[in-house]
């Protein structure tokens, strides 16, 4: 398997974590995230803007971190 899609599915394996544990919470403890830890908002806004911020913050760790692959065309070509 190459670098980056070994990195690729790391990174999504963090992610489905972090969402597992949002479904879980929600499914098992719903009235823990009804509590209001930060400025009124609760923990399901809360966790839930975590996950949009996580999911660009891997995506963007991912762009910084790929192997940049050989074009095989422009090599053959030569």
């Amino acid at each position: 398997m190459q670098y980056n899609t070994k990195l690729g599915l790391l990174l999504f394996g963090v992610y489905l974590l972090l969402y597992g544990g949002f479904v879980l919470l929600n499914s098992f403890s719903p009235s823990s995230m009804e509590s209001t830890p930060f400025w009124g908002l609760n923990w399901a806004i809360v966790y839930g803007m975590g996950l949009i911020l996580s999911a660009f913050v891997l995506a963007l760790a991912y762009g910084m971190m790929c192997i940049p692959e050989k074009d095989s065309q422009s090599e053959e070509s030569r």
